[in-house]
């Protein structure tokens, strides 16, 4: 079996990886826009349904790459590991931030208070800060299909206006139905259809999308 080893340099790795991604792939073509986003979905998973279940909103990957080039943006997470996936040294590069709100004891208050969930009051905290930041918010749900939720309900209050929203929960109840909200929502998204996520692809498009923008050595 040793001798079926490919002897790959550690900086490599990940050079290596895509190209066989491209292998894999074939000849599909994909627009230039998503095709980094797609391949680093497959990266982080090795699953090349990605490559069919990712939907995107008409030209939301060109806006909002010019939102983080021009301003930065601040990214907001519906968990801590979709937080800690986040690459920080590009954040810092292109002037951007990540918060999550998950964990927060007026977020813990509020979703007892209300008897929600803490991922539906971090909604709540995320539209707050959206209306104070001053800057673009992209909110980015990996786990929970009840901030989706929440979230499509703040927008069509007019709560607050995402310049992207990242709907990629991973799970079986109400996860299908929450994407879909989503998609039929008037915010630019990058979704993943069907029951597949997760917290890693959610951080793994919000670096595709700082990558792309420039944020990488």
């Amino acid at each position: 079996m040793k001798e079926q080893l490919e002897q790959v340099l550690p900086e490599e790795i990940e050079k290596r990886s895509f190209e066989m991604i491209s292998e894999e792939l074939g000849e599909r073509a994909f627009s230039p826009w998503e095709e980094p986003i797609i391949k680093r979905c497959i990266h982080t998973s090795a699953d090349f349904e990605y490559a069919d279940s990712l939907a995107f909103s008409e030209g939301a990957v060109q806006q909002i790459i010019e939102k983080i080039v021009q301003d930065g943006v601040d990214f907001i997470t519906d968990t801590n590991m979709g937080k800690s996936g986040v690459n920080k040294r590009a954040l810092q590069k292109m002037n951007c931030t990540v918060s999550c709100f998950m964990a927060d004891e007026d977020v813990a208050a509020l979703a007892k208070e209300n008897k929600t969930t803490r991922a539906v009051a971090s909604m709540d905290k995320a539209a707050q800060f959206a209306n104070n930041s001053g800057r673009a918010v992209v909110i980015a749900v990996g786990n929970a299909p009840t901030a989706l939720v929440r979230l499509d309900e703040l927008i069509r209050e007019g709560k607050i206006t995402p310049a992207l929203v990242i709907g990629v929960p991973v799970g079986f109840v109400n996860v299908v139905a929450a994407k879909e909200l989503i998609m039929e929502a008037p915010v630019p998204y990058i979704v993943a259809k069907g029951r597949k996520g997760g917290s890693n692809i959610a951080a793994a498009i919000v670096n595709a999308l700082l990558y792309m923008a420039g944020g990488r050595d």
